[in-house]
């Protein structure tokens, strides 16, 4: 049976990957600081304290930095694993690579929520999905464990697809949309207005934050589907997600080699928009170069991680081993 080091100041216990439960919620014990989808981050330098208070607004604390990827080597990658991994495309490795770089990089799955910084106690990626024939937008919100290997967040992904693609689906959010969509605009405004004070002090109703495409470790979105390069997209001042991914379409490079060979090398911009009140230049750089490095071996994305970090800017006392 393989097993996951769980580490955060030194060795946590071993965790078998055949336990259901998340184990990211197991790991602290909430306290009355805590939300239900976060832990009250505190040890952390005292500037960290004070931007929320400076940057209060997401719109305020946008970071945006651009990846530009060869794809080379990940389409063999796909050709050699379609038996194995069917439905496996770019789309499926970028998610899979952001999961691994945050079972690494706890930090980037940080947000502030009423200038008070917490660690989310799961991983979740929303995307947006078109349906099959109508062309109408809808957004589905897969969750992930950090352990996850490339063919369970594949696995994950494909079934919510397939689930929500088709024009008679119906899932939470598109319910929560045409139920605002029947009240008058005044209401609306007084019931959204209800919703962010609700978030603000973290009394959301679950079942509200758990089909929310704003409450999440990333939103996803590929608009390459519609042949147009990567952009800029801002974040979502209601929610918790801390960072933006725009995929683009594919593009050539004409290269020259040493020798004076022509050439062409297939790529795939992305963009990202990150709230920058979660932690340091330096931190988000590390992250990025995991990203890149998973994105250039994405069969290492194959097997769990030997090990996982935990968010150690969470206080001591909340901590417990994972059995």
């Amino acid at each position: 049976m393989n097993s996951v080091s769980w580490t955060q100041e030194g060795p946590c216990a071993k965790r078998g990957l055949e336990k259901e439960k998340s184990v990211l919620k197991d790991y602290y014990k909430r306290s009355i600081a805590d939300r239900y989808d976060g832990w009250r981050v505190r040890n952390v330098d005292a500037v960290y304290n004070l931007i929320p208070f400076i940057m209060r607004t997401r719109m305020d604390s946008q970071n945006l930095f651009e990846e530009n990827i060869s794809i080379e080597g990940i389409k063999d990658f796909i050709r050699a694993h379609r038996q194995d991994i069917p439905e496996l495309s770019i789309m499926h490795v970028i998610m899979a690579a952001a999961v691994r770089m945050i079972a690494h990089r706890p930090y980037v799955n940080r947000f502030v929520v009423w200038n008070r910084l917490y660690a989310r106690n799961e991983i979740s990626i929303s995307l947006m999905i078109k349906r099959a024939q109508s062309n109408v937008e809808t957004t589905v919100k897969p969750r992930f464990e950090p352990e996850d290997t490339l063919m369970d967040v594949t696995r994950k992904v494909s079934a919510l697809i397939n689930e929500n693609i088709q024009d008679d689906a119906n899932n939470g959010m598109d319910n929560a949309a045409k139920f605002f969509g029947y009240i008058p605009a005044f209401l609306i405004r007084f019931a959204v207005q209800c919703l962010f004070a609700l978030d603000n002090i973290g009394l959301l109703p679950k079942g509200l934050n758990k089909v929310s495409p704003f409450h999440c470790s990333l939103f996803l979105t590929n608009v390459g589907s519609l042949g147009i390069g990567p952009i800029y997209h801002h974040l979502y001042e209601f929610g918790t997600c801390s960072m933006f991914v725009a995929m683009g379409a594919k593009y050539k490079v004409r290269t020259i080699s040493a020798d004076g060979t022509h050439g062409e090398k297939r790529y795939i911009g992305l963009r990202f928009v990150c709230d920058e009140r979660t932690c340091d230049g330096k931190y988000y750089a590390g992250a990025m170069k995991q990203f890149r490095h998973y994105m250039a071996h994405p069969e290492e994305l194959l097997l769990p991680p030997e090990a996982v970090a935990m968010d150690d800017g969470v206080p001591a006392r909340k901590r417990r081993a994972i059995r």
